[in-house]
C-alpha cells in the first residue's frame, strides 16, 4: 500500500497548482506543506507534525478548524439544498444571516448586499457608491479617497483604491485614478505624542482633501483602526470619529472596509463601535463564516437603498452580481458563527486572550532590534528593524521575514510575516499556553532574523 506522504502530494501539488501570493521559485527550496486535518487552533500534516495557526489561515478561522457547531450546521443545510441563485429566488439561511448581520451592525446599516469574497464586497460598494451619485443626478462625484499604505484587495477596482506599492505597481496602467491621503498611522508618531494626538492631527490633511475636492468625490474607503496587509499598522479611532463628521459635512460616503478587522479582532464586534459611528457602507467577508466557506456582505442604509428603488424602466438598478451570491452553505456557516457569539461572552473571553499577548509581548518592546510592538485587540505585530535608534528597516531584498516564517515551521507554529513586521491574528480558541508558545517561537524567530 503506498503511504502518503508531504513529499508526494508537494510533487504532485508543483505539477499543476499556481499558488496565490507566491513567487513559486521558492517552493524549490520550500515545498508546500500538505494539510492532512485540522482541529482547533492547529494544523497536521502527512508526516504527522503539527502547526499552530497563529494567523487563522488568512485571518478568516474564528472559533478554530473543524468547529462541532458549524459543521453540524453546514451538514444539516447540506442535507436540504447546497445552492439556489438569489436572483428571484430566496431561502431562508439569506434572509435569517441578512436580518442578524442588520441587528448587531452599527446603526442605521438595514440592506444587506451578497458577494462571494473581500475584494467583492469591496467593488460592491465602490460601484455602489458612484451607482447612487448618479441616480440622484450628481455625475461629477466619482472619484475615491483612499489612505496611503492601505490595502483593500486584488481585483482592479480594489486594488485602485488600496496603496501598498508591492500589490498595485505592476496593474497601475490598468488601474483607476484615485486621491491618496497620508494615513494616521502611528508608528509615523511624533517623539511624546500620543496615538490620539497623532491621529489627530493627520487627520487635518483628509480634511483638506475633502474639502478641496468634495465636488468630485463619491466616497472616502477605510480601514478601520488596523491597515492590515500594509504591515498591521495602527491608528486610534478618534481619526474615523472626525472623518464621518466629515463626510456628513461635505457629503462625500464613508466606506468601511471592515473585512479583516470586523466580528470581534479589535476588541469590539466591529471596529467601528470603538468610534461610535456607522459608516455608509460596511463590507464584511473573511470571519464572517468562521473560515468555512467563501462569503462576503455588504451593508448600507435605506437612503442609499432607496436611490436605486424605481420602475424597471427608470434603469436605476444597482447592476452587480455573482453566481454564488447568498450561498446557502456559506450562509448556513455564517449563521452559526454568529451564533457562538450568542451563545458565549466571546468578546469579553478575546479582551482577557488579548491581555495574556500583551504581557507576553512586552519584553520584545526592549530587543535591540525592535522598533514597536503594537496592538489592538487580538490583533498584534513586532516590528523589527536594522537600527532601532533611527528605525532603518532591513533591505526588503533579504528576506528577514522568511527567516522567522521558516524557524516558526521548524518549531510547529504558522507565523506569515509581513515583510519585517511579524504578526498575530490567532483563532479565538487559543489557550494561554499556546499564546506563550506563539510569541516565544517568534521571539526565536526575530533573534535568529537579525544575527
Amino acid at each position: 500500500m503506498n503511504t502518503v506522504t508531504n513529499s508526494a502530494l508537494a510533487a504532485r501539488d508543483l505539477r499543476h497548482v499556481w499558488h496565490p501570493c507566491t513567487q513559486m521559485k521558492d517552493h524549490e527550496r520550500l515545498p508546500p506543506i500538505a494539510v492532512r486535518r485540522a482541529q482547533g487552533v492547529w494544523i497536521e500534516d502527512f508526516d504527522g507534525r503539527r502547526y499552530l495557526d497563529a494567523i487563522s489561515s488568512w485571518w478568516v478561522n474564528l472559533f478554530g478548524h473543524a468547529h462541532p457547531g458549524i459543521n453540524a450546521a453546514v451538514s444539516a443545510q447540506l442535507q436540504q439544498f447546497e445552492h439556489v441563485m438569489l436572483a428571484g429566488f430566496t431561502h431562508e439561511p439569506a434572509i435569517a444571516l441578512a436580518e442578524e448581520l442588520a441587528r448587531i451592525a452599527p446603526p442605521g446599516l438595514t440592506r444587506c448586499f451578497y458577494a462571494d469574497n473581500g475584494s467583492s464586497a469591496i467593488e460592491v460598494a465602490l460601484k455602489m457608491s458612484f451607482h447612487f451619485w448618479q441616480n440622484r443626478g450628481r455625475r461629477r462625484k466619482r472619484r475615491f479617497v483612499t489612505l496611503s499604505n492601505s490595502y483593500h484587495g486584488e481585483t482592479l477596482g480594489a486594488l485602485a483604491v488600496g496603496n501598498v506599492e508591492l500589490y498595485k505597481h505592476t496593474y497601475a496602467p490598468l488601474l483607476m485614478d484615485v486621491l491618496t491621503v497620508p494615513s494616521p498611522d502611528c508608528y509615523e508618531r511624533e517623539s511624546g505624542e500620543s496615538w490620539a494626538d497623532c491621529s489627530r492631527r493627520r487627520f487635518a490633511l483628509m480634511e483638506a482633501a475633502l474639502e478641496r475636492h468634495a465636488d468630485d468625490v463619491a466616497a472616502v474607503i477605510v480601514e478601520p483602526l488596523v491597515q492590515c496587509a500594509g504591515g498591521m499598522r495602527m491608528y486610534d479611532p478618534i481619526y474615523l470619529s472626525l472623518l464621518r463628521s466629515a463626510c456628513n459635512r461635505f457629503g462625500v460616503h464613508l466606506i468601511a472596509d471592515e473585512v479583516a478587522v470586523g466580528f470581534g479582532r479589535t476588541g469590539t464586534m466591529f471596529a467601528c463601535e470603538q468610534a461610535g459611528i456607522s459608516p455608509d457602507f460596511l463590507c464584511l467577508s473573511k470571519g464572517l463564516t468562521g473560515g468555512y466557506l467563501p462569503l462576503s456582505a455588504v451593508l448600507t442604509g435605506d437612503d442609499v437603498y432607496g436611490a436605486f428603488y424605481d420602475e424597471y424602466q427608470a434603469q436605476r438598478a444597482f447592476l452587480h452580481s455573482h453566481s454564488y451570491t447568498g450561498n446557502a452553505l456559506a450562509c448556513a456557516a455564517a449563521r452559526a458563527t454568529l451564533g457562538i457569539f450568542a451563545g458565549a461572552p466571546v468578546l469579553e473571553d478575546n479582551r482577557r486572550l488579548a491581555a495574556h499577548l500583551a504581557e507576553r509581548l512586552a519584553p520584545l518592546a526592549a530587543h535591540p532590534h525592535v522598533a514597536e510592538v503594537r496592538q489592538t485587540g487580538l490583533i498584534a505585530a513586532v516590528e523589527f528593524v536594522r537600527d532601532r535608534s533611527t528605525r532603518e528597516p532591513w533591505p526588503w531584498q533579504e528576506r528577514r521575514g522568511l527567516i522567522v516564517h521558516r524557524h516558526a515551521l521548524e518549531r510547529g507554529v504558522l507565523l506569515r510575516p509581513l515583510g519585517n513586521v511579524v504578526y498575530f491574528m490567532p483563532p479565538y480558541v487559543i489557550t494561554p499556553a499556546e499564546i506563550d508558545l506563539m510569541v516565544q517561537v517568534a521571539a526565536e524567530g526575530i533573534e535568529r532574523a537579525c544575527a
